[in-house]
């Protein structure tokens, strides 16, 4: 039996205050798991804790390869323990400013590799 095409989420554009997810504008942040998009809480690195990454710890190794975290406008490490609840449920994380992760989910989509991203707005 074939499997079925994959439908992963294209992300056209971003700009302040959201993205353009397969043709269609969503503002705010950006979770992208399984490729499924859908809404994300923090709009900043500030707001950013462990239980925003709750539905991909969930899923684990076997959803995703690893976490894409776009931090904003610029790079910024995330807390020491969102690392730590990150490694603790085996997976790994990348994190780089928000456009480059942007750019980096598309290049990755394209090679057919599926990491669990999650995009803090502009």
């Amino acid at each position: 039996m074939a499997t079925p095409a994959r439908q992963a989420p294209s992300i056209d554009a971003f700009g302040p205050g959201g993205f353009r997810v397969s043709g269609e504008w969503r503002p705010g942040s950006l979770l992208i798991l399984d490729d499924a998009a859908e809404p994300w809480r923090p709009g900043s690195m500030a707001e950013l804790k462990v239980e925003d990454f709750a539905s991909i710890i969930a899923a684990g190794p076997a959803v995703s390869e690893f976490v894409l975290l776009g931090t904003g406008a610029v790079q910024a490490p995330p807390p020491r323990e969102l690392r730590a609840a990150l490694q603790q449920a085996g997976l790994g994380l990348e994190f780089m400013s928000t456009p480059n992760a942007a750019r980096t989910y598309v290049f990755l989509v394209s090679e057919g590799r599926r990491p669990a991203t999650a995009l803090i707005q502009l």
